[in-house]
């Protein structure tokens, strides 16, 4: 792609190491031109993410493991995030509601609006402590939850 005068960001891919270890690599990859602007090579720019990746999936087993329900969601209200306890207590399998808008499927109608201004509230840097609401589970029962919401950032502080 960079021979074509396309740039590569951000491409991941594992690389055997001349000892025989795997390590996963995040490339960066610019074509390089001469003075008339033709393509004379690539530049790329690799980092060892192993770690990184190592870490983000101890992370999440950390979370699917957590003894209290615990649930994400995108920027667009859409659940990204379903632990083990929340499947257990809800019902549902993550299968079930991943992708699926949290406040809209699974909030009764009267708290609606005040969770959706939760999660904006979140989304928005602005942290909540102890929100009571009420969830539907699978089996239509309601179920009283206490809600903290914090904000989730990438690697950023996106």
């Amino acid at each position: 792609m960079a021979l074509q005068g396309d740039e590569t960001e951000n491409f991941e891919f594992p690389l055997i190491t001349k000892g025989g270890a795997r390590i996963e690599v995040l490339l960066n990859a610019t074509t390089r031109r001469d003075e008339q602007g033709n393509i004379i090579g690539v530049v790329g720019i690799g980092q060892d993410i192993t770690a990184r990746l190592a870490q983000e999936r101890e992370y999440s087993k950390l979370i699917d493991s957590a003894n209290a329900p615990i649930f994400g969601v995108d920027t667009q209200g859409r659940v990204n995030v379903w632990n083990q306890c929340a499947m257990q207590l809800v019902g549902y399998s993550s299968e079930e509601v991943m992708s699926k808008n949290l406040v809209q499927e699974f909030i009764t109608d009267e708290y609606k609006t005040a969770v959706q201004a939760v999660l904006d509230m979140a989304l928005h840097g602005e942290e909540t402590a102890n929100f009571e609401f009420p969830l539907i589970t699978k089996a239509g029962v309601r179920l009283d939850v206490l809600l903290n919401a914090t904000t989730r950032r990438d690697e950023q502080g996106n």
